[in-house]
């Protein structure tokens, strides 16, 4: 996770990054993946953190430049926002390919769906097709929420009937039925057709 190498010490987060990689030299071979990259790597001279995203970029820029080659070592990483991102990274031999994942289409939903309910006490009037239906635009974590609340309403529900308290025996009456999905999906929306947009745009102009 991006965020992990940020730490308010001086040295801890250009170390983190030395030892990422480091160790991924010697397990070559190997992927080095970096989640949330907007958060460690924005513009240089944008951010309020002490100078600490500028001198992990610059770490990242040593070991991606760097004297000792990576040699049969990928780097990946994954953003949501590639445009905030410092150019200097964005250069050839560097992070120069950009492969936009739009969200999933209605039948990778469904299987999302199945995945994430597959062993939840679901009643009969809950149908995978039709929720894959009203999730346009949902992501794959996005769905995963969505059914989480579904059965912490479930739950939530059994607990209410039990004056607040619940049994270990009691879960098993528990069942996650289709209006706890519809309260659900009232509180988890997807990106808005607007920001979907922008992102694909982004994804162009790359």
């Amino acid at each position: 996770e991006g965020p992990e190498f940020l730490s308010k010490w001086v040295g801890e987060s250009e170390k983190a990054v030395r030892e990422t990689f480091r160790k991924a030299r010697q397990a070559a071979p190997c992927i080095v993946f970096f989640d949330e990259m907007d958060a460690i790597a924005r513009v240089r001279g944008e951010s309020n953190d002490s100078h600490v995203t500028e001198r992990v970029i610059s770490q990242l820029l040593t070991e991606l430049d760097g004297l000792e080659e990576l040699r049969d070592v990928t780097v990946i990483v994954a953003t949501n926002r590639p445009d905030i991102i410092d150019p200097a990274l964005l250069r050839p031999r560097r992070f120069d390919r950009l492969i936009y994942i739009p969200p999933p289409d209605k039948e990778v939903r469904k299987e999302i769906f199945k995945i994430h309910t597959r062993n939840k006490p679901l009643a009969d009037d809950v149908d995978v097709d039709e929720l894959a239906e009203k999730t346009e635009g949902y992501t794959g974590a996005d769905i995963s929420a969505v059914c989480n609340k579904a059965v912490m309403t479930a739950i939530r529900e059994h607990i209410n009937k039990g004056n607040g308290e619940i049994r270990k025996e009691d879960f098993k009456k528990i069942k996650v039925e289709k209006r706890h999905f519809e309260k659900a999906l009232k509180k988890v929306k997807s990106l808005p057709k607007e920001e979907l947009e922008k992102h694909l745009k982004v994804a162009e102009e790359f």
